[in-house]
């Protein structure tokens, strides 16, 4: 069974850092694009952050090219996305899940406040 739990989310000021983190179990990274999504406000759709492809390439949404980096690593199936220069327009619930996603993986994804 494939399982998915975010982490590191919280309360942040404006300007601040935060790293987020996926563990997985169920699943290999090695052959897997993988991705943060996010919802910003109940009753939205979840919105693409960025991918990991199983090549390494990475990209991202525009709204956060530059400010966010994601990362994996394989061995330990360990998902990250490390978000620097955070706005109140990051508030979100982030979650982790296969590019392109699959309904059954979605986990209880982690909340990111950011404070102006």
């Amino acid at each position: 069974q494939v399982q998915f739990v975010e982490s590191g989310g919280g309360l942040v000021q404006a300007c601040g850092s935060r790293r987020l983190s996926c563990t997985a179990s169920g699943i290999s990274f090695r052959y897997t694009a993988m991705a943060w999504y996010r919802r910003q406000a109940p009753g939205n759709q979840r919105e693409l952050v960025a991918t990991i492809h199983n090549g390494g390439a990475k990209t991202y949404a525009d709204s956060v090219k530059g400010r966010f980096t994601i990362s994996r690593d394989s061995a330990k199936t360990l998902l990250n996305l490390d978000m620097n220069n955070l706005t109140p327009d990051d508030t979100a619930v982030y979650y982790c899940n296969r590019n392109p996603p699959v309904n059954l993986y979605w986990g209880q994804g982690t909340q990111v406040t950011v404070s102006s």
